[in-house]
């Protein structure tokens, strides 16, 4: 079992004086928790001092994808979407916005690099572990049932390919007596969990990046927590009245995946994952990664 105190492997990021990281989120218009962890995370990485500036960018607020690359004047710029799948917005509305050609474009005598979101990193089935242990930390694994949640079709089908691929790798592992897959729109519903889980404890993990209305409103009353929604996740506290007794279980229920402190590392590590792709691929063709 893994234990809080362990660190995920994201791999090293050298200082890049020259470079700055900008980390996009979705925002929202109506729910100010939306862009919290991007901004906490943002936070993070600034105060190591890696690159000369960390910036924000988001679709739905301030400051906006369009307005961000104004915003910095370094050679080289790093973009990492904080988005758990890739899907319509890591494909096309933020390279679209960013008027991006590629994983690499070359634009006004600047380097920008498209990095994959932070869903794709491996480290984040071990972050996903770690979340579900503190959340639960005296349930005995073989006697509990693990839900793994996500939106399902109606806004993201790949939202489900990466749900699947999470339950896959930490099935693998043996840890939990069981392990499965439930989703707001498509089935197996997370409105049916007592139907899908056969074991005293429960432990329900949001895979989401931010406490958004998914995760504090909607899979709240799902759930059978609430009767129904109470306001914004700053304002009430939901995740921490564990373990909440239903229908003669012990129901544990987590935050969102993506506001664990962590994921600050984890952005970093797709940067190191992106470099580490793009010198091996210039090591072998030539390719000068300098801005022209």
């Amino acid at each position: 079992m893994t234990t809080e105190t362990e660190r995920v492997n994201t791999g090293p990021v050298g200082f890049k004086p020259n470079s700055t990281l900008i980390v996009v989120g979705h925002g929202s218009t109506v729910n100010p928790d939306s862009s919290a962890p991007t901004f906490a995370h943002a936070d993070t990485i600034r105060q190591k001092g890696f690159f000369a500036d960390v910036l924000c960018a988001f679709w739905k607020e301030e400051p906006s994808l369009r307005e961000v690359l104004r915003m910095t004047e370094t050679e080289e710029v790093y973009v990492v979407p904080h988005f758990i799948s890739e899907g319509y917005f890591t494909q096309k509305v933020i390279p679209r916005e960013l008027e991006l050609t590629g994983p690499i474009t070359r634009r006004d005598h600047r380097v920008i690099n498209y990095c994959e979101p932070v869903g794709n990193h491996p480290q984040m089935t071990e972050l996903l572990l770690q979340r579900v242990s503190r959340t639960a930390p005296q349930i005995a694994p073989e006697q509990t049932s693990l839900l793994i949640v996500g939106h399902g079709t109606g806004l993201n089908e790949n939202s489900a390919v990466a749900v699947k691929t999470q339950v896959n790798r930490i099935r693998a592992r043996h840890i939990y007596a069981e392990v499965g897959a439930a989703y707001m729109e498509q089935e197996p519903l997370i409105s049916d969990w007592l139907s899908l889980t056969h074991y005293s404890s429960v432990v329900v993990a949001p895979f989401f990046i931010s406490d958004g209305l998914h995760s504090y409103e909607d899979i709240p009353v799902l759930l059978g927590i609430q009767s129904e929604s109470t306001g914004a996740a700053s304002q009430q506290d939901v995740f921490r009245r564990n373990p909440y007794s239903l229908g003669g279980r012990s129901l544990y229920y987590s935050g969102a995946i993506g506001t664990d402190p962590m994921m600050a590392e984890i952005i970093l590590g797709m940067v190191h994952q992106f470099d580490r792709k793009r010198f091996s691929s210039a090591a072998g063709n030539g390719y000068d990664p300098r801005p022209a």
